[in-house]
Protein backbone atom coordinates (compact mmCIF):
# COMPACT_ATOMS: atom_id res chain seq x y z
CA UNK A 1 0.00 0.00 0.00
CA UNK A 2 3.35 2.31 0.15
CA UNK A 3 3.15 2.97 -3.21
CA UNK A 4 -0.68 3.11 -3.61
CA UNK A 5 -1.20 5.87 -0.92
CA UNK A 6 2.14 7.94 -2.24
CA UNK A 7 0.36 7.78 -5.68
CA UNK A 8 -2.62 8.94 -4.51
CA UNK A 9 -1.63 11.39 -2.17
CA UNK A 10 0.24 12.99 -4.91
CA UNK A 11 -2.31 12.99 -7.88
CA UNK A 12 -4.50 14.92 -4.80
CA UNK A 13 -2.01 17.33 -4.57
CA UNK A 14 -3.35 19.22 -7.56
CA UNK A 15 -6.49 19.43 -6.21
CA UNK A 16 -9.64 17.43 -5.08
CA UNK A 17 -10.91 14.40 -7.12
CA UNK A 18 -13.09 11.51 -7.11
CA UNK A 19 -11.74 7.74 -6.62
CA UNK A 20 -12.87 7.29 -10.61
CA UNK A 21 -10.94 10.20 -11.42
CA UNK A 22 -7.80 9.18 -9.39
CA UNK A 23 -7.92 6.37 -10.76
CA UNK A 24 -7.64 7.47 -14.17
CA UNK A 25 -4.88 9.56 -14.04
CA UNK A 26 -2.75 6.49 -12.63
CA UNK A 27 -4.12 4.44 -15.23
CA UNK A 28 -2.71 7.07 -17.88
CA UNK A 29 0.62 7.01 -16.45
CA UNK A 30 0.41 3.32 -16.91
CA UNK A 31 1.40 2.70 -12.09
CA UNK A 32 -0.61 -0.71 -12.82
CA UNK A 33 2.93 -2.23 -14.85
CA UNK A 34 5.18 -0.29 -12.70
CA UNK A 35 4.02 0.24 -8.66
CA UNK A 36 1.46 -2.77 -9.12
CA UNK A 37 -0.95 -0.72 -8.06
CA UNK A 38 -4.41 -2.60 -7.96
CA UNK A 39 -7.28 0.08 -9.32
CA UNK A 40 -9.40 -1.54 -6.36
CA UNK A 41 -7.75 -0.82 -3.54
CA UNK A 42 -7.28 2.92 -4.54
CA UNK A 43 -11.05 3.12 -3.73
CA UNK A 44 -10.07 1.20 0.09
CA UNK A 45 -7.36 3.63 -0.08
CA UNK A 46 -8.99 7.15 -0.05
CA UNK A 47 -11.56 5.72 2.42
CA UNK A 48 -8.91 4.90 4.82
CA UNK A 49 -6.77 7.71 4.56
CA UNK A 50 -9.40 9.65 5.18
CA UNK A 51 -10.83 8.09 8.28
CA UNK A 52 -6.93 8.26 9.36
CA UNK A 53 -7.07 12.44 8.53
CA UNK A 54 -5.04 12.42 5.62
CA UNK A 55 -7.66 13.17 3.35
CA UNK A 56 -10.70 14.98 3.79
CA UNK A 57 -14.56 14.34 1.66
CA UNK A 58 -15.26 17.87 0.15
CA UNK A 59 -17.74 16.31 -1.30
CA UNK A 60 -19.70 12.96 -0.72
CA UNK A 61 -22.72 10.96 -2.42
CA UNK A 62 -23.87 12.48 -5.51
CA UNK A 63 -24.12 9.93 -8.07
CA UNK A 64 -22.19 8.18 -5.73
CA UNK A 65 -19.23 9.54 -6.16
CA UNK A 66 -17.07 11.22 -3.08
CA UNK A 67 -14.82 13.84 -3.82
CA UNK A 68 -11.66 13.55 -1.86
CA UNK A 69 -8.96 16.28 -0.70
CA UNK A 70 -5.18 16.66 1.00
CA UNK A 71 -5.25 17.72 4.09
CA UNK A 72 -2.30 19.25 5.55
CA UNK A 73 -1.58 15.75 7.76
CA UNK A 74 -1.59 14.21 4.45
CA UNK A 75 1.07 16.68 2.38
CA UNK A 76 3.65 15.89 5.33
CA UNK A 77 2.74 12.30 4.96
CA UNK A 78 3.33 12.28 0.77
CA UNK A 79 6.57 14.46 1.45
CA UNK A 80 7.92 11.82 4.13
CA UNK A 81 6.95 8.92 2.12
CA UNK A 82 8.54 10.31 -1.17
CA UNK A 83 11.47 11.19 -0.08
CA UNK A 84 11.51 7.73 2.44
CA UNK A 85 10.99 6.26 -1.47
CA UNK A 86 14.03 8.16 -3.51
CA UNK A 87 16.46 6.97 -0.87
CA UNK A 88 15.31 3.10 0.07
CA UNK A 89 16.99 0.77 -1.98
CA UNK A 90 14.38 -2.35 -2.22
CA UNK A 91 14.94 -5.72 -4.31
CA UNK A 92 12.90 -5.59 -7.28
CA UNK A 93 10.89 -9.02 -7.20
CA UNK A 94 11.27 -10.38 -10.60
CA UNK A 95 9.90 -14.04 -11.33
CA UNK A 96 12.46 -14.85 -14.01
CA UNK A 97 15.13 -14.30 -11.72
CA UNK A 98 13.51 -17.62 -9.61
CA UNK A 99 13.79 -19.05 -13.52
CA UNK A 100 17.26 -18.37 -13.67
CA UNK A 101 17.83 -19.92 -10.40
CA UNK A 102 16.84 -23.15 -11.08
CA UNK A 103 17.99 -23.46 -15.00
CA UNK A 104 20.01 -25.87 -14.45
CA UNK A 105 17.04 -28.21 -14.10
CA UNK A 106 15.58 -28.03 -16.91
CA UNK A 107 17.18 -29.63 -20.38
CA UNK A 108 19.42 -27.64 -22.56
CA UNK A 109 17.08 -27.54 -25.65
CA UNK A 110 14.06 -26.51 -23.31
CA UNK A 111 16.23 -24.49 -21.56
CA UNK A 112 17.22 -22.87 -25.17
CA UNK A 113 13.48 -22.95 -26.10
CA UNK A 114 12.39 -20.82 -23.07
CA UNK A 115 15.52 -18.37 -23.46
CA UNK A 116 15.13 -17.68 -27.37
CA UNK A 117 11.00 -17.34 -26.93
CA UNK A 118 11.76 -14.85 -23.80
CA UNK A 119 14.53 -12.74 -25.89
CA UNK A 120 11.61 -12.50 -28.78
CA UNK A 121 9.35 -11.11 -25.92
CA UNK A 122 11.61 -8.97 -24.36
CA UNK A 123 12.26 -7.30 -28.50
CA UNK A 124 8.80 -6.62 -29.04
CA UNK A 125 8.00 -5.08 -25.49
CA UNK A 126 10.92 -2.84 -25.72
CA UNK A 127 9.82 -2.06 -29.20
CA UNK A 128 6.16 -0.97 -28.14
CA UNK A 129 7.48 0.70 -25.56
CA UNK A 130 10.03 3.10 -26.82
CA UNK A 131 6.96 3.57 -29.85
CA UNK A 132 4.55 4.66 -27.09
CA UNK A 133 6.91 7.01 -25.28
CA UNK A 134 5.45 10.71 -25.69
CA UNK A 135 2.13 9.24 -26.63
CA UNK A 136 0.67 9.82 -23.16
CA UNK A 137 1.27 13.53 -23.27
CA UNK A 138 -1.65 13.91 -25.59
CA UNK A 139 -3.66 12.89 -23.01
CA UNK A 140 -2.15 14.33 -20.21
CA UNK A 141 0.08 13.27 -18.51
CA UNK A 142 3.21 14.96 -17.92
CA UNK A 143 6.64 14.56 -19.73
CA UNK A 144 8.23 13.28 -16.78
CA UNK A 145 5.91 10.02 -16.67
CA UNK A 146 8.15 9.16 -19.60
CA UNK A 147 11.22 8.23 -17.35
CA UNK A 148 9.14 5.81 -15.53
CA UNK A 149 9.06 4.12 -19.45
CA UNK A 150 12.61 4.72 -19.77
CA UNK A 151 13.73 3.21 -17.05
CA UNK A 152 11.78 0.18 -17.53
CA UNK A 153 13.11 -0.73 -20.93
CA UNK A 154 16.69 -0.27 -19.61
CA UNK A 155 16.25 -3.36 -17.34
CA UNK A 156 14.11 -4.87 -20.06
CA UNK A 157 17.17 -4.47 -22.40
CA UNK A 158 19.93 -5.45 -19.34
CA UNK A 159 17.54 -9.09 -19.23
CA UNK A 160 17.75 -9.05 -23.00
CA UNK A 161 21.61 -8.05 -22.69
CA UNK A 162 21.81 -10.98 -20.62
CA UNK A 163 20.08 -13.52 -22.41
CA UNK A 164 22.28 -12.27 -25.73
CA UNK A 165 25.28 -13.01 -24.11
CA UNK A 166 24.03 -16.48 -22.10
CA UNK A 167 22.39 -18.42 -24.97
CA UNK A 168 25.65 -18.87 -26.65
CA UNK A 169 27.38 -20.51 -23.34
CA UNK A 170 23.99 -22.76 -22.76
CA UNK A 171 24.64 -23.73 -26.39
CA UNK A 172 28.34 -24.41 -25.87
CA UNK A 173 27.59 -26.76 -22.48
CA UNK A 174 29.49 -23.98 -20.53
CA UNK A 175 26.33 -23.40 -18.79
CA UNK A 176 24.58 -23.56 -16.77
Amino acid sequence: MTSTRILILGVLLDGPLHGYKVRRRLELWGADSWASVAYGSIYHGLAKMADEGLLEVVEGGRGGKTVYAITDDGRAEFYHRLFRAWMDISPIVDPFQVAMTFMDRMPQAELLRAMQARSEQLRLTISMMERSLGGKQGFGAPRHIDENLKLITGQLRAQLDWLDETIPKVKAGDLP
